[in-house]
């Protein structure tokens, strides 16, 4: 029953944090349906395409949730139920909903363009520069924590029967590689088929919708094997051609189906929740202590739980994402809430739902059962509905892994775009809109083909990496970018003469949480490094100790960049 409360409680303060403060935020920036969005201003069949309300909040959704809502608050459960309850709810209303409104707004009224382009308004083409270098370094750290996730989540072990080709009677992992690889050629189908042939969106979905049950029949019974690295490769290559083609082909039709597969997860989760609660002593109890300390195993609470939440609160890889591909698939700014805030806060409550499927598994999960939490997660869910080892269970947990896997695949596609637009807007000079109009060696810099490469190639290598090596490292990261991007929208809003105050607090707890983590990081190598532990001199530790020092300079110039912005404005 106290899962059941959980979830209730959370569904009710996430609906009123919508429907009051969503609504109040509309009203303070002035949102305005009878204004052109960008898609319909500047179409170009490639970036700049009108989607349908309920495509975009596919492609939205599934981009802006990948593992993250998961992993994170089943990490971060060491510190007990009610902190991650509490920052999931708090942070998704006042923090995360509103840096994601707000860089989508902010876009949208800057014809599509990025967070950087909006702090070179505000703040100057040095700004500028630096919040695309640390943006890029964030992405790299997006592309190599998700191409981690999923290799480990579809490779075939050394020593199986079959380590390369088809597979009959597969096991979970060659099944959810199955589906997924069958997914990206549906999602290509139906992108055809909506958009060159003319089928209208709901016939077209309820096709795709049995497209999908086809699909997963089709992986339950037949796998495909392949070894970790050559996971790697096929992902890289994927997010590459995915990156580069029209939107209309891979990216929104991709999205837009997986999203279903993420409300069915969902609703699968709650129904289990639900039955569960009324089982009576027969129930799995949520045993999950309330609170555990302000220090574990994990660290101090603060500034531990805040980076650890990531994606299930507050995550900067959301604005790259309103501001690279959202804004310019937006039909109508009315749309804008539903797309830019409500998708944080039903996160926020897949969240809550990844704590609750935790909880009823816990002792196993703090004894290491589990590898990761995506499995942990898959595992909670199904066992609300039978036994370890019953055909419910078994399937269940498939389908789960399998839409953990979707997601992630789907944040990787959406950031390596995103990291194009970037990497060109790092080379273009004012007054210059594409690679074309640049000259010489940044022509060759800003060309969409050499800056992808460069980011898949550079985060794949990195994906090689544990994921305890990424994952901390990009939580700070992420986060930072969170505080950056609060910072931007709320200069542009000053500068526009609207509303800004709101920004304030989050901007202010997300930079200190984030930099405390980045410092306690360095420190921690170093000291590593100097007092001659085991291992501390691994290029990996290298990598952390750099990539932090590199991150923290990076956001201190942009902090006194924005000072000065704001103190201006004040005058």
């Amino acid at each position: 029953m106290a899962a059941l409360l959980i979830i209730l409680a959370a569904l009710v303060l996430l609906f009123c944090g919508y429907v009051f403060y969503g609504s109040w935020l509309a009203k303070q920036w002035g949102i305005d349906p009878a204004k052109k969005t960008p898609a319909k201003e500047t179409p170009d069949g490639v970036d700049y395409v009108a989607a349908k309300p309920a495509v975009l909040m596919g492609h939205h959704y599934s981009s802006i949730a990948g593992a993250g809502p998961i992993n994170g608050p089943i990490q971060a459960a060491v510190f007990g139920w009610v902190p991650v309850f509490l920052w999931c709810i708090i942070g998704g209303i006042f923090f995360g909903g509103v840096q994601d409104f707000g860089s989508l707004f902010a876009s949208i009224r800057h014809k599509g363009k990025s967070v950087g382009e909006i702090i070179n308004d505000t703040m100057g083409a040095k700004a500028k520069k630096l919040f695309i270098i640390f943006a890029l370094l964030v992405l790299i750290l997006v592309i190599a924590s998700f191409v981690n996730v999923v290799a480990g989540t579809f490779f075939t072990v050394a020593g199986s029967p079959v380590m390369f080709g088809l597979v009959s009677n597969p096991t979970n992992n060659q099944t959810t590689a199955m589906i997924s690889i069958l997914f990206i050629v549906l999602a290509v189908i139906y992108g055809i088929i909506t958009n060159k042939c003319g089928l209208k969106t709901l016939p077209a979905t309820i096709l795709g919708i049995i497209g999908i049950v086809i699909v997963t029949i089709i992986g339950l019974n037949v796998g495909f094997a392949m070894s970790r690295n050559a996971w790697i490769v096929f992902v890289g290559v994927y997010i590459a051609v995915a990156s580069l083609v029209p939107v209309w082909i891979m990216l929104q039709p991709r999205d837009y189906l997986s999203s279903f597969l993420l409300y069915a997860m969902m609703l699968v989760a709650l129904a289990g929740i639900l039955v569960n609660a009324f089982k009576g002593s027969s129930a799995i109890e949520f045993s999950i202590p309330a609170f555990t300390g302000w220090k574990t195993q994990a660290g101090f609470l603060f500034p531990t739980l805040f980076i650890t939440v990531a994606c299930g609160a507050c995550s900067g890889f959301h604005s790259l994402i309103a501001t690279g591909t959202t804004s310019k698939q937006l039909d109508n700014e009315k749309n804008a809430k539903a797309i830019g805030y409500g998708s944080m806060l039903i996160e926020s409550a897949l969240g809550i739902i990844a704590l609750i499927s935790v909880g009823v598994i816990w002792t196993q999960w703090k004894q290491g059962k589990f590898g990761s939490p995506s499995a942990a997660f898959g595992a909670g869910i199904a066992t609300l509905f039978g036994k370890e080892g019953s055909g419910i269970y078994n399937t269940i947990n498939a389908l789960l892994t399998l839409a953990v896997s979707v997601f992630a695949l789907t944040s990787l596609d959406t950031g390596t775009r995103l990291s194009r637009f970037m990497f060109s807007e790092l080379f273009l000079k004012d007054g210059e809109f594409s690679w074309k109009d640049a000259k010489g060696i940044r022509k060759v810099l800003a060309n969409p083909f050499f800056g992808t490469i460069s980011m898949v190639v550079i985060g794949s290598v990195l994906g090689g990496l544990k994921l305890s090596q990424i994952w901390g490292l990009f939580g700070a990261a992420n986060q930072l970018l969170a505080g950056l991007a609060l910072m931007a929208v709320a200069a542009w809003l000053g500068q526009a003469g609207k509303n800004n105050k709101m920004f304030f607090i989050p901007m202010a707890f997300m930079l200190a949480a984030t930099l405390t983590s980045l410092v306690l990081t360095v420190y921690k190598k170093i000291a590593a490094m100097i007092q001659g532990v085991q291992g501390a001199l691994a290029w990996g530790n290298w990598f952390q100790l750099l990539f932090a020092a590199a991150m923290a300079v990076l956001a201190v110039i942009l902090v006194i960049e924005g000072i000065q912005t704001f103190k201006k404005q004040k005058k």
